[in-house]
């Protein structure tokens, strides 16, 4: 199965957000930007069933964009095991669920996207910066059994993105 990580955009900082940290939004230039990683998103061709998403409101509002760019006609599918706190045994629960799916996409939080990658893959370290997007194929769900394709950081997916634009 190709499993896609998608961390969620630029959302409100923390130090200037006063309500719960599930609800903390994406900011509008966060929401402008993710729209672009959007475009760049589907002019690489990503092609998956589902878009499963944190229930936290920056990582829903990340993946009905993404959604909306790849053309899918139902929204993001959220998923409490994406919220902060996800891990390899998360995702074997989430894959379980979508086994039938060739290609999957998950949007969600740091560290855990990174963590879980690093197992999947039999370590190293990386980081997937916000609205930064990997590929990983995996075999199965067993720790060093997953095959890192690529890391794309969203500076070079917001140039693919703008590439795409009319007068870009």
């Amino acid at each position: 199965m190709k499993v896609y990580f998608l961390r969620h955009g630029v959302a409100v900082e923390r130090s200037e957000w006063n309500g719960d940290d599930t609800a903390r939004p994406l900011t509008e230039d966060g929401v402008r930007k993710t729209a672009e990683i959007a475009a760049a998103i589907a002019r690489l061709g990503v092609d998956v069933e589902s878009i499963i998403t944190s229930p936290l409101v920056r990582a829903k509002a990340t993946a009905d964009i993404v959604a909306r760019a790849l053309g899918l006609k139902s929204h993001a599918v959220e998923d409490r095991r994406l919220a902060p706190g996800f891990d390899a045994a998360s995702l074997r629960a989430i894959l379980r669920d979508h086994r039938g799916a060739g290609a999957v996409m998950l949007v969600g939080h740091e560290p855990d996207f990174s963590e879980t990658l690093s197992e999947l893959i039999g370590g190293g370290s990386l980081e997937i910066k916000k609205t930064g997007l990997a590929l990983v194929d995996l075999p199965d769900t067993r720790p060093g059994r997953g095959r890192l394709r690529w890391l794309i950081p969203p500076k070079m997916l917001a140039l693919l993105g703008r590439a795409g634009a009319p007068g870009g």
